[in-house]
């Protein structure tokens, strides 16, 4: 496993979990990640005309080398599921709510994340967002059901 590297943006000692799919630069948040794409080449002509970024889910391509020190493979969720998140009504519904949004950029911007979603998972809002999620990624099992 890699460490991450220092921030390109805000300069945070290893905080850069994320790359940049235009140029790799590596950069630590969401706000970094903005400061960068401002400054970064446009990658399209509709960019350079400035109309902003090409129509899609997540305005530019990802892979799966864009996050960087995964820790555990078993604990990666597949692109084809991630997707789903993208799809799903209800949990647009959920990101509607301006605390629930507070809450998640706090997480984003936050060193120790790990124990403030500990802490965040006292909040039922927070609760509710994260169990919609898995429900997404990982439907549950149903049981007791005789197969046809």
């Amino acid at each position: 496993m890699r460490a991450p590297g220092p921030c390109g943006e805000c300069g945070a000692g290893g905080a850069a979990r994320y790359r940049c799919p235009r140029c790799r630069s590596a950069y630590c948040s969401v706000p970094c990640c903005r400061a960068h794409r401002e400054r970064c080449a446009p990658d399209s002509p509709r960019e350079a005309a400035g109309q902003g970024p090409s129509p899609g889910p997540a305005h530019s391509p990802c892979s799966l080398e864009d996050v960087l020190g995964e820790e555990d493979e078993q604990d990666r969720v597949p692109p084809q599921k991630l997707q789903l998140l993208g799809e799903s009504e209800e949990l647009r519904d959920l990101l509607l709510n301006p605390h629930l949004r507070q809450l998640l950029l706090t997480i984003d911007q936050a060193q120790d994340k790990s124990s403030l979603v500990r802490k965040f998972m006292q909040e039922p809002l927070f609760v509710e967002f994260a169990d919609c999620c898995l429900r997404i990624v990982e439907p549950p099992e149903k049981e007791n059901v005789l197969p046809e």
